[in-house]
């Protein structure tokens, strides 16, 4: 085995000797130049040791010298990636390239114009190489000049937002704009130089205009990452990046890519890029987050953390990210709150294995304490200023708030609503009763046509009387008929507003017509409220205080339906607003029965009329009106029966199924055989609603003259008939 490998080094030696010579003899020939070139590097390439040994024999600087005198491009770039090659596999070599002198050649190479995209693009390489973990490298960039021509590079050679990397001439022009990106990230950075950053920090407006104006992972990747290395652990950088909008940038920037990651997991992953870079500008300012609040990144993040194409390293640097962005910025910190996000890193640290990524999510819980403390204020267990509490409480208490704000505004339409139809019924009411006298003629009118107001349920009269007895409910709700009346002035007023019968006839004639109106009709209408006193207690009270219905039905198919008790509430609230409305009964007068003193109840035309009849003892005012209402209803009803047009009974069904045959005999009937479509109804509808065979006669379409036993015995006999299966 040692023979083996000493024969190996033996050959590898030999070999490298061999290709030295070549370059040496055939300097007239480039392409066994390049060919030689290339054949050294793949041999460094195989063996470790063979760098060392090409060193030690004077190749590396016979190779740098070529480099800097062959007339030939072709031999140029392949001495330029052979150097590269060898200096980045071995540290030693490293070393001996970086001199002052390379740096000023290569310099020139890239700022000559006559040098081609692939001799600038090695050169960038060997820059990359010589400067990487090499802090002296660092400040020979510096020092001469290379670093500027870097900048300047950056700068031009790749200036069309709007580009085809099919196209070879600009996928070369991005190759080599892509490699000055990378060697700009190794100047700054790794080890750190400051000058280096302070130096780079110069290029970032014109990278803000490339991420506002290219959305291309393209042009992102390098760009993110020459930021992020260039601000990072330096906060007067931090600063100035954030001066020129460099933060607001990259959080639009991400936003946008977190929209786009519900279509394509390749802008999950850039925005994870974005991530990084801005979570090192925020890392040793954590008062810089106020500038993420503005564009809700808390949430955005926490929106991204749970995407299937992350893998654990990208997810650290989601919470890390979450970390330092809650760290000091209380906005944030409730965005965090707000968003759940406090599930979403206990399941973290509980699902999670990687140490990391626990050691961030303990991180983010650990910076939003202090914010659970806070809105725990209800607690007592901690002291805060009143400017800290009241805020936390306005945004706690605003959202619920808002629901109370919209329903206080709709009761305030609906009650202005209801101001403005009183105030339009008071001025047609007073317009149209201006004296007592029309109002008999109108009684009687009613009495001759009990029809003509209530039939369809249209006309304005009716639709103000009927609301006459909800103004009064809504009235009282609303604090108009107070409860708490002390005073006999106060409860004069009341009276006079709330009770619907507070004045009366003064012309003797006039309560003479009205007496012998109402007597009869009052008794026979006492004697059936007696007899179903219930339901016509309950009735009464929809009728006052629910909304009438609208009916668009024909009138003479409405006819039939009208209820003669309520035709003759509605024409006693008529009398009951007439009375309000006159202005010759203004003084109040003395009470001395139970209508006289009731004060402070929702009174109308049906609830005082009960009153009036409970009172043993009624004053001459309210007993000429109970024998008016009496007589009035009498004549109604007569009316109504003789013109056959409204029944006060139900009338019954008649049974049109079941026939008969001469003789009062019964007929069978037709036996119908259930079809498969009716057994599938069936069956459907015991799976369905189980045992409910009205139900089903009614769900399914079965013939005519089904009935619910025809179901229920054609079901048990299919279940106890073994040839038949339920389905």
């Amino acid at each position: 085995m040692e023979s083996e490998e000493a024969k190996k080094i033996q050959e590898m030696k030999t070999d490298l000797n061999l290709l030295l010579e070549c370059l040496k003899y055939q300097m007239d020939n480039p392409l066994s130049q390049k060919e030689a070139l290339v054949t050294i590097y793949s041999i460094c390439q195989q063996n470790s040791d063979a760098s060392v040994y090409f060193r030690e024999i004077g190749g590396l600087m016979f190779i740098k010298n070529l480099a800097k005198s062959s007339e030939h491009s072709m031999v140029k770039e392949a001495a330029l990636f052979t150097l590269g090659a060898v200096a980045e596999e071995n540290v030693y070599c490293q070393q001996s390239l970086c001199t002052s002198e390379l740096f000023e050649e290569l310099t020139l190479f890239l700022s000559n114009d006559d040098s081609n995209t692939n001799l600038k693009r090695m050169s960038v390489y060997v820059i990359l190489v010589l400067v990487s973990n090499n802090r002296n490298g660092q400040t020979l960039v510096r020092e001469t000049g290379c670093i500027t021509v870097l900048s300047r590079l950056f700068r031009t050679v790749f200036s069309n937002y709007e580009f085809n990397l099919s196209d070879k001439n600009v996928f070369q022009k991005y190759q080599l704009w892509s490699s000055v990106c990378s060697t700009l990230c190794v100047c700054v950075n790794n080890p750190q130089n400051d000058e280096n950053q302070m130096f780079c920090c110069s290029l970032f407006p014109h990278a803000n205009e490339w991420l506002i104006n290219c959305m291309k992972p393209e042009i992102i990747r390098p760009i993110c990452s020459f930021i992020g290395l260039t601000l990072a652990n330096n906060t007067y950088v931090q600063k100035y990046f954030i001066s020129v909008g460099g933060l607001d940038i990259l959080s639009q920037v991400l936003v946008q890519l977190e929209c786009d990651s519900h279509k394509t997991p390749s802008s999950a992953k850039l925005a994870v890029v974005v991530t990084k870079t801005m979570d090192a500008c925020i890392a040793d300012n954590p008062t810089f987050g106020v500038v993420l609040s503005k564009y809700c990144i808390v949430s955005k993040l926490l929106a991204l953390l749970p995407h299937e194409s992350l893998d654990s390293a990208e997810k650290f640097s989601i919470i890390l990210a979450l970390g330092h962005c809650t760290e000091d910025c209380e906005e944030n910190q409730y965005d965090l709150f707000k968003n759940n996000g406090l599930p979403l890193m206990i399941q973290a640290l509980t699902e999670s294995q990687n140490e990391e990524l626990n050691k961030a999510a303990t991180f983010v819980l650990h910076n939003c304490k202090k914010i659970t403390e806070k809105l725990s204020l209800s607690l007592g267990e901690y002291s805060f200023d009143e400017n800290e509490a009241e805020q936390l409480k306005d945004i706690s208490v605003t959202e619920k708030n808002l629901e109370e704000h919209w329903k206080t505004a709709k009761e305030i339409l609906h009650r202005i609503d209801l101001l403005e139809r009183e105030e339009n019924e008071e001025n047609i009411q007073r317009g149209r009763y201006k004296n007592i006298s029309s109002m008999k003629i109108n009684i009687q009118d009613t009495l001759k046509h009990p029809h003509a107001e209530n039939v369809g349920g249209t006309t304005a009269e009716e639709d103000k009387v009927k609301s006459q007895p909800r103004q009064l409910q809504s009235y009282k709700s609303h604090g108009v008929i107070s409860k708490a009346c002390e005073s006999d002035d106060q409860a004069k007023m009341l009276l006079k507003n709330a009770n619907p019968i507070n004045a009366c006839y003064t012309d003797s004639g006039q309560n003479k017509t009205l007496h012998k109106a109402t007597s009869s009709c009052d008794q026979n209408l006492h004697e059936e409220t007696t007899f179903n006193k219930k339901n016509f207690v309950s009735q009464s009270s929809d009728h006052a205080f629910k909304h009438p219905t609208h009916i668009v039905k024909n009138r003479k198919q409405q006819l039939p339906e009208i209820d003669p008790f309520t035709l003759c509430s509605d024409i006693i609230n008529k009398e009951v607003i007439n009375f309000q409305s006159t202005d010759n009964h203004s003084k109040m007068l003395n009470y001395r029965c139970s209508g006289c003193i009731a004060v402070g109840k929702p009174l109308n035309s049906r609830n005082f009329t009960k009153l009036l009849h409970s009172c043993p003892y009624q004053c001459d005012r309210h007993k000429v009106i109970v024998e008016a209402e009496d007589r009035y209803k009498n004549e109604l009803r007569k009316s109504l029966i003789c013109s056959k047009k409204i029944l006060l009974t139900p009338r019954r069904r008649q049974l049109t199924n079941k026939s008969t045959i001469p003789g009062g005999i019964k007929k069978r009937r037709i036996r119908k055989n259930f079809t498969e479509e009716e057994v599938n109804y069936l069956f459907h509808g015991v799976k369905k609603m189980g045992n409910h065979w009205n139900s089903i006669l009614w769900s399914f379409p079965f013939q005519q003259g089904r009935t619910a036993v025809d179901l229920a015995q054609k079901y048990h006999n299919l279940v106890n008939c073994p040839k038949c299966a339920v389905p």
